[in-house]
């Protein structure tokens, strides 16, 4: 069985086509390369080129690949810029996911995992996420995220394929310095960036209603995260009547000034104290998943801890910003 992943060429998408060649599956990357970048590609993995908005160039590669499984990564995945380009992030999100469905649905494929996001949840005011917490996305792209959610759900109900719809939450880490996160959009590497830059790094509000003050965040490895994939995988090949909806995060929250202690320690750079910056707003407090419906439906637990996560990352950083 062949598995197409789109957005292979990227951060996560690297880590899920590395998981999945070394658990023996035959893998083709479909990616536009547009954040993506060959060189992560596994040994003996094809790349194929190519926009997910493009139908023809998908049959293509379905057919030829005799693709029978798809892991669905591609996607524009910045808060700040969905605000500022709704159109582009529907167009690219949801249009793209739809185009990508309906190529597989046609070509026969019964298989298909989607990527999405805790985004989906917004500002929940729970201790503990669950996946029955209700789904309030607070910008477009968790918008396009659970649009995405509702797309595949009705395509697998239709046309018979087994889905599983995977809710990342703060993904950090890398299976290899060369597979580190190379954009600065997420906490790990902007406080890389400001330390290495000799500037403090910034804490966005210490006035939270959590023990430190600060936000509280689960983050979790992104092997972990291809882990996961792998899993779900082996279950919808074994399950073709399965419709899963399922957190991927560790159950244990990790608050901001935590993290940027330790990031601080394993990087060295120690003499730098953090900066109290105001609220940014839509930051919940605090936002932790459930992992207990993953554990239960696919026999996955995290198997990382936050040093082990902070520690790869830094290499990563490093190989890309030598000294």
């Amino acid at each position: 069985m062949t598995w197409m992943i789109t957005g292979g060429a990227g951060y996560i998408g690297s880590h899920v086509a590395k998981a999945l060649a070394d658990s023996g599956h035959r893998v083709v990357v479909f990616d536009d390369l547009s954040t993506g970048d060959p060189a992560r590609l596994p040994e003996g993995v094809p790349l194929e080129r190519g926009s997910v908005l493009d139908r023809a160039a998908l049959d293509r590669v379905l057919r030829e690949h005799e693709v029978e499984g798809v892991v669905h990564v591609a996607a524009k995945k910045q808060v700040g810029e969905s605000v500022e380009r709704p159109l582009w992030y529907y167009r690219e999100n949801v249009e793209g996911l739809r185009t990508v469905l309906e190529a597989a649905a046609d070509a026969g494929v019964r298989r298909f995992v989607f990527s999405s996001s805790a985004a989906v949840y917004g500002m929940p005011d729970v201790d503990l996420v669950t996946e029955q917490t209700p789904c309030e996305p607070m910008s477009p792209y968790g918008e396009t995220k659970l649009a995405g959610e509702w797309l595949v759900g009705a395509t697998g109900r239709a046309h018979g394929m087994a889905t599983a719809s995977l809710r990342y939450f703060n993904v950090a880490g890398a299976a290899r310095p060369e597979l580190g996160d190379p954009g600065v959009f997420n906490l790990v590497p902007m406080v890389f960036e400001r330390l290495t830059q000799g500037k403090a790094p910034l804490i966005f509000g210490t006035d939270y209603p959590t023990p430190d003050g600060t936000c509280v965040r689960d983050y979790i490895h992104v092997e972990d995260v291809a882990a996961a994939h792998v899993a779900a995988v082996r279950r919808l090949t074994e399950d073709p009547q399965a419709r899963l909806v399922l957190n991927i995060g560790t159950g244990q929250g990790v608050s901001v000034a935590e993290m940027v202690a330790l990031i601080a320690e394993v990087s060295g750079h120690t003499d730098l104290e953090p900066e109290v910056a105001p609220r940014r707003p839509g930051d919940p407090a605090r936002v932790v998943a459930s992992a207990e419906a993953i554990t239960k439906e696919l026999d996955w637990t995290a198997q990382h801890d936050v040093r082990s996560m902070v520690t790869s990352a830094w290499a990563g950083w490093r190989l890309r910003h030598p000294a």
